[in-house]
């Protein structure tokens, strides 16, 4: 091994393994690759070479053989601090990558500012062809970003979108959840329930509200208020300050994600309401940081880290040109803890 301490410093090559193994470049491209044409104990001995001396294949080589970038883009509207304070795309993009771990793909993760920083980004990388699919999360009503690559042609897989999306889709249906959860408070006594909501124009927040309001239509209970949100603890902290300064407040508020709920239970504790004794509080996500709060959070656990295993599958299938479907995973469900009680006398 005194060729290969020589070669310390410098990156090891395909011809150095093929040169130590005893073997020519393809016999190592085939048997490294699990192709035929090779015998298992020269394939064994090309495995132990390309082992011992670190030799790790160049994706750049790879690209250039296969036709392929070895990665796909996942392109948010977000600022960073914001991105850090949610961990639903933490478990999100560790689910992608339990994935693209064993094919040996990236992930090239971008973010924007606008709305129109996230469209031109998502087209230079396809254009420029540095990924070879696109995850489409955070989908909105007539998104743009559908009809762009759908022209390009970049395969590309959605998350949660709404019926009639030309992509394949991978959903987490909120409805059976977003119905126990109603349920649960209306079994306890509350009749004035009202509702922050996501991001204006997304079509998750349009999917809870829309199970919040059928909620309340099957109890018979007229439709609270609503508090536009943007999924934040800023935007649940404004929502607490505009509902509990209401005549009547809410006895319950169902917020459109933990992070909401969250920044609602601290404003309305600074603003002297006890919760859950004075007014209840859900969530929807199911990050850990609810069951640490004081009180633990009730929420709908969803399963980010599920989503994101479901979607690289189903996108490396669509880039390989198999046949796929849409996927569904199991919905969220419900978990009562203790944010949520009967309301005062």
């Amino acid at each position: 091994m005194g060729e290969w301490r020589q070669l310390m410093g410098k990156r090891v090559t395909i011809a150095d393994v093929a040169r130590e193994a005893g073997v020519s470049i393809s016999s190592v491209s085939v048997a490294l690759n699990g192709g035929p044409g090779v015998s298992e104990e020269t394939r064994a001995r090309i495995a132990e070479v390309a082992r011992s001396t670190g030799w790790v294949p160049s994706v750049r080589g790879r690209s250039l053989s296969g036709n392929r970038a070895f990665a796909l883009g996942l392109v948010l509207q977000r600022k960073p601090e914001v991105l850090e304070a949610d961990p639903f795309f933490a478990g999100f993009i560790g689910g992608v990558e339990s994935i693209l771990e064993r094919r040996d793909f990236a992930l090239v993760l971008q973010l924007a500012s606008s709305r129109s920083g996230m469209i031109d980004r998502c087209r230079r990388l396809a254009l420029a062809r540095r990924i070879d699919g696109m995850f489409l999360t955070d989908i909105r009503l007539r998104d743009p970003r559908i009809p762009l690559l759908a022209m390009l042609g970049l395969p590309t897989v959605a998350i949660n979108a709404g019926p009639g999306c030309p992509f394949p889709t991978v959903r987490q249906d909120p409805e059976p959840g977003m119905r126990d959860l109603m349920a649960h408070l209306v079994g306890l006594g509350h009749r004035r329930i009202a509702h922050v909501s996501g991001g204006k124009g997304m079509i998750h927040s349009a999917q809870r509200l829309k199970a919040w309001r059928r909620g309340l239509d099957a109890a018979g209970l007229p439709h609270g208020p609503v508090v536009q949100g943007d999924f934040t603890s800023e935007g649940g902290s404004r929502a607490a300050d505009e509902l509990l300064s209401l005549p009547e407040p809410p006895t319950a508020v169902v917020c459109a994600n933990d992070l909401t709920a969250i920044g609602f239970i601290a404003r309305a504790t600074e603003i002297g309401f006890h919760v859950p004794h004075q007014v209840s509080v859900t969530g929807y996500d199911g990050i850990q940081l609810g069951s640490f709060m004081r009180p633990p959070l009730t929420t709908l656990l969803t399963s980010p880290h599920g989503l994101g295993r479901a979607a690289a599958g189903l996108l490396l299938d669509l880039i390989d040109g198999k046949p796929v479907t849409d996927v569904e995973i199991q919905p969220a469900s419900l978990i009562i803890r203790g944010s949520t009680a009967a309301p005062p006398a």
